[in-house]
C-alpha cells in the first residue's frame, strides 16, 4: 500500500490569496498534519463558510464542502454524523465563525462533536476589505469604525472553555511546525477540537502583524514546568492574558465521550453504510397521502 505524502493532497487550483497571506502557512498546516497522520485524501472532508480563507477547500484535494457565511460546522456535523469514519475539519474566519456563526460555534462545542475547527483569526474582515471583526481590539479604527470600534472583542479560547469543547488551542501562522503539530493534535484527539490561529492580513491589518506576533507570542507547552491542560479554571484564566505576552498552544483538553459515541444509531456502522435495501416505506409514504 503507498501511503499518501504531503503532494497527495495538492491539486491544479490557482489560489487566490493575497501574497504573504497567512492562509498560505494554514493550508500547509493541515496537509502537514494530514499526509503526517497517514490519511488518504479520501478519507478527510473539509468544511467551510465565506470569506478569504473559506476558499481553503478550494485548495487541498480531499471531500469538500463550501457553504454559507458563519456556516461551516452545520455541515461539518452533518458529515460527520453521515459518516463518522471521515475526519471531518472544519474552517472559516473570525468573522465567519466568531460573527454571524458563533451560535453554531456554541452549540457545538457543548455537543462535543468530532470535528476540528481551525480558525483563521486576522482581526479584520479581509473579503469584504478591512472592516472590524469580532475579535478586533477595541479601538480599533477602520473603514467601518474611523474613531476606532467601542466594543469589546471576543475571546474565542475562553468561550469555547466554558460552552464545553474538549480540545482547545491557539496557533500563529508564523510558525508552521508548531501549528501542523496543533492541527495533528486536534485531529486525533476524539471530541471537538477548536484551534484558534493567528492570521495577520497582510493588506488591511497594518497592527496585528507578523511581526507583532513574532513579538509576542510564548508556547505554553514550553514553560518551565510545562502546563496543566486539565486544569479548566486555569486555561479560562490564561486565555485572559494578551498585551506583551500572549500565549499559544494547547490550553485546555478534556476526555469525554463524542456526540457521536453516544447515538445507539452509529454503534455499529456508520450511517452511510447501514442497508436500506430492507426497508418498507409504504406505511410512511401512505400517511401523507
Amino acid at each position: 500500500m503507498i501511503m499518501a505524502t504531503l503532494a497527495s493532497f495538492n491539486n491544479t487550483n490557482k489560489i487566490q490569496w493575497c501574497p504573504g497571506c497567512g492562509d498560505f502557512a494554514i493550508l500547509l498546516a493541515m496537509k502537514n498534519a494530514i499526509a503526517s497522520s497517514g490519511l488518504e485524501p479520501h478519507q478527510v472532508c473539509v468544511s467551510s463558510g465565506v470569506g478569504c480563507g473559506s476558499k481553503l477547500p478550494h485548495y487541498i484535494k480531499t471531500y469538500g464542502f463550501e457553504g454559507l457565511h458563519g456556516r461551516s460546522l452545520p455541515p461539518a456535523t452533518a458529515i460527520k454524523l453521515s459518516n463518522h469514519e471521515l475526519t471531518v475539519l472544519a474552517v472559516g474566519g473570525d468573522g465567519d465563525g466568531y460573527g454571524i456563526g458563533l451560535g453554531h460555534f456554541l452549540h457545538t462545542c457543548r455537543r462535543n462533536i468530532d470535528i476540528t475547527y481551525i480558525v483563521q483569526n486576522n482581526q479584520i474582515y479581509g473579503l469584504t476589505t478591512g472592516q472590524t471583526s469580532p475579535t478586533s481590539e477595541k479601538g480599533t479604527k477602520t473603514r467601518s469604525t474611523p474613531h476606532g470600534v467601542i466594543e469589546l472583542p471576543v475571546n474565542p479560547i475562553s468561550l469555547a472553555i466554558s460552552a464545553g469543547a474538549s480540545f482547545v488551542a491557539r496557533g500563529f501562522s508564523g510558525d508552521l511546525k508548531h501549528l501542523s503539530e496543533l492541527i495533528k493534535l486536534g485531529m486525533a484527539h476524539k471530541g471537538f477540537a477548536l484551534i484558534d490561529v493567528f492570521q495577520p492580513c497582510v493588506t488591511y491589518n497594518k497592527v496585528n502583524t507578523f511581526q507583532f506576533f513574532q513579538q509576542r507570542c510564548y508556547k505554553l507547552q514550553d514553560q518551565q514546568g510545562g502546563w496543566d491542560t486539565t486544569d479548566k479554571i486555569g486555561a479560562i484564566a490564561k486565555a485572559e492574558e494578551w498585551g506583551e505576552k500572549i500565549p499559544i498552544g494547547i490550553f485546555y483538553q478534556q476526555k469525554r465521550p463524542t456526540y457521536e459515541d453516544e447515538l445507539p444509531q452509529l454503534s455499529k456502522v456508520p450511517l452511510v453504510r447501514q442497508p436500506i435495501d430492507n426497508i418498507d416505506i409504504t406505511k410512511l409514504m401512505d400517511e401523507f397521502y
